[in-house]
Order: structure tokens, then C-alpha cells, then sequence
């Protein structure tokens, strides 16, 4: 039996069969099938290079010891939403240290980056503010700006502020502007101009979600925070689960929306908050960020090795000065081969393919951590020259000609 082609949503459980069984069988005859792969407690992080666990904190003796306090003292829950009383004390004194490093009014903290994307975002939209969001953000962006409609939406090419500017300028005169950026964008690597951001926002409102800059960028681990103008920004969100090497989300911002937010927005008033244990674990991963300011110097000198390499192999390297160095392959068929090949000399790098990039820039997203010691990226480069001169193919969409 096929589909009716006319017809906008299957008419019943067969043609729901169908309609999965023929998106699968598409996915897979372009490469673009994911799967799930278990590691293991045994798996070398030393040659994981797309973790994000940028200064492997996760593996901190402090941050481990603070977790293992944490449910000795409270258990392995919170058991209930923040509105109920899943907000502890450990939440609280969390949430208050992270504001004063930020130099914030408030923070919130939320289960995952995705879900406190979409909490503010559902909220704001629902006031009727019109996101203009960059083209390369999140999908956890995308998803939050399409609630409750997806009609009050514009979108700039990526870190272009004259595009932003001239959607700015076809909006009405009665709407007002969300513009929604990211502090370091996670497929690419690069950043945002915060400068030009604030510029651009005039009377209107600016959202930046920093999940891969809190951490490991600015003078002081800050990320956004750092920036000069970081008090008009008016909303960053980001992560517990990448530099912090633990888990859950913030939103930082003040009062007024904050507690707006406590009101409405239904990530954080309908979830379970995350377990108090974790609070007092990720209190410990911020108390090493701000006492150790080698972490990120040693992270530098990783990622300045990396470039060197690259740069030696003339290897398509995307404009990224981060953590994240995305090598451009551009095929799926490629991308995947030179995963596996990578992957059969011990070296965990995955392929990155469209939906989550742009079709046509499929990639090896690269992403240097503490856990990789300096000789391990040595090695890795060794591999891919070996791999690369025994495959022709890979050179070619590998190599700047």
C-alpha cells in the first residue's frame, strides 16, 4: 500500500509504518543515518577527540568527590520540580555563586541546554517578540523560536550584521526584535561578534546561549561575561555538561525575566530539577575553573598544537580559534570513511553530516580537551597523513589545493 502524496499526515498506524520505514531506508541510502554507540569505562579518553568535556573536569578528583558527597548527603534525586521541592539549598548557593561570577542579577538552572533554550524562547515568543536568529544556531534555538508558531521568524546569515540589519529594517514598526546569537557556535568553532550584537539590538532584546564559551574562553573563563558589554546582553544561556564536565543548564539574566520565567515557562516549572548531588559537583568543577587559570592556558597550547598540524598537512581547516576545529570534508561517504579509518587506529572522531550541518559540509568535528595529552595529537596527525596518502579521494576533499 503507498501513501497518499496528497494526503499531509498519515490516515492511520500502517501508513505511520510506512511513511518511518521509507525515511529510514532515505537516511540510510544517503549516509545520513545515525546510530548509537556505548563507550565504555575502559575506552582511552587520551584519543577521544569529540568530546566536549574541554577541561576534563569531568575526571576531577574535586568534581567527582563533591558528586559522591552530594549523595551521601542528599541522594541520588531531587524528586520533584524546583516549584514543588526539588530546589535545595545546594541549588540555591549554585545558582547564587554562578551569578556573582557572572555579574548577573539571577540565574535559573535548568536540565539540559535544550531545555533552557526552549523555556525562554516559548516564553518570549508567546509575548509576541519576533526572534531574528543566525542561521548556524542550535537546533535547540530553532525548536524554542517555533513555539507557539513559527511565523514570527527571521533569520541572518551566519555572523553577517549587514544581513541582520536588513532584516531588521523589513520588520514592523510595532514588533520588537529578539536577536538570538551564540557566544562560540558548536559545528564551527568561530564566534560571535558581541560588539556588533549589542550594536544591532537598538530597543529590541539579545539572547546569546554561550554553552561552548562558559568555561574556556575570556580573560577570566567567563565566555560572554568577559566581554566589556557583556550587561546588554539581556539572556545567555549555556552548560554544566562541556567545560564544567557535568551536567545541566543556566540561564542568566535578571529579575524581571528571570522571575517571568518562574512563572511560565514550562521546561523548568514541569521537569524534575536535577539532582543536588549534581549542584554540589558542578560547584566544585566552577570553584577549579575560578581558582585555576592553567586549565585554560593548557587548553590553548592544545589547541595551538592542533593548528600547527593542520596547517602542516594543509588540511581544510574551518576559521576557528576554540576548542572546536572543524576539518571540511564536504561528502557524507568521506566524512564517514575517514571517521573509520581514524576510528581503526584508535582515535574516536566522529563525522558530522547534515541535518546538524549544512548539506554539502559534512566535517570531522575536532575537539581538543585536557584529557588528550599533547603527544596524543601528534599521533593523530601521523595517522591522518598516513590515511591521506593512501587515499586520493580523502586528499583531494581533505587538503587546500
Amino acid at each position: 500500500m503507498q501513501v497518499d502524496k496528497n494526503t499531509e499526515m498519515p490516515q492511520n498506524a500502517q501508513q505511520v509504518r510506512e511513511v518511518l520505514a521509507s525515511r529510514l531506508h532515505m537516511q540510510s541510502e544517503k549516509q545520513l543515518r545515525r546510530t548509537l554507540t556505548a563507550q565504555t569505562s575502559v575506552q582511552d579518553r587520551n584519543y577521544n577527540f569529540s568530546s566536549n568535556d574541554y577541561l576534563g573536569l569531568s575526571q576531577h578528583p574535586e568534581v567527582i568527590a563533591a558528586f559522591q558527597k552530594g549523595i551521601s548527603d542528599w541522594g541520588t534525586g531531587a524528586g520533584a520540580s524546583p516549584l514543588v521541592t526539588g530546589y535545595t539549598t545546594a541549588h540555591q548557593t549554585l545558582a547564587e555563586e554562578l551569578a556573582e561570577w557572572f555579574g548577573v542579577e539571577r540565574v535559573l538552572l535548568f536540565n539540559s541546554g535544550f531545555s533552557a533554550n526552549q523555556g525562554v524562547l516559548q516564553v518570549l515568543c508567546k509575548l509576541g517578540l519576533t526572534p531574528i536568529i543566525d542561521k548556524l544556531c542550535h537546533a535547540s534555538i530553532y525548536d524554542g523560536v517555533n513555539y507557539p508558531s513559527s511565523q514570527r521568524l527571521a533569520r541572518f546569515q551566519h555572523n553577517n550584521y549587514a544581513d541582520l540589519a536588513a532584516k531588521q529594517s523589513k520588520l514592523p514598526a510595532n514588533t520588537c526584535p529578539l536577536i538570538v546569537s551564540e557566544g562560540v557556535f558548536s559545528m564551527d568553532g568561530d564566534s560571535a561578534d558581541v560588539s556588533a550584537l549589542v550594536a544591532a539590538k537598538n530597543t529590541g532584546m539579545l539572547m546569546l546561549d554561550d554553552a561552548h564559551g562558559i568555561g574556556v574562553t575570556g580573560a577570566r573563563g567567563r565566555g560572554v561575561f568577559d566581554h566589556p558589554q557583556a550587561p546588554e546582553i539581556d539572556i545567555v544561556t549555556g552548560t554544566f555538561g562541556k567545560a564544567f564536565g557535568v551536567a545541566g543548564a543556566f540561564v542568566a539574566t535578571d529579575h524581571q525575566i528571570a522571575d517571568s520565567l518562574v512563572q511560565s515557562a514550562r521546561h523548568l516549572i514541569y521537569s524534575t530539577a536535577f539532582a543536588p548531588a549534581q549542584a554540589d559537583a558542578i560547584r566544585a568543577a566552577l570553584n577549579t575553573i575560578k581558582r585555576d587559570q592553567s586549565l585554560q592556558s593548557a587548553l590553548t597550547e592544545r589547541i595551538q598544537l592542533f593548528k600547527r598540524n593542520a596547517a602542516a598537512l594543509k588540511l581544510r581547516l574551518g576559521a576557528s580559534d576554540t576548542a572546536i576545529q572543524p576539518l571540511l570534508v564536504g561528502s557524507n561517504t568521506l566524512a564517514l570513511r575517514l571517521s573509520q579509518a581514524l576510528a581503526d587506529s584508535g582515535f574516536q572522531c566522529i563525522a558530522i553530516r547534515p541535518p546538524t550541518v549544512p548539506k554539502g559540509t559534512a566535517r570531522i568535528r575536532f575537539t581538543l580537551s585536557l584529557n588528550q595529552s599533547l603527544s596524543a595529537i601528534n599521533q593523530l596527525f601521523a595517522t591522518i597523513a598516513d590515511i591521506l596518502d593512501n587515499d586520493q579521494e580523502l586528499t583531494d576533499a581533505c587538503r587546500i589545493r
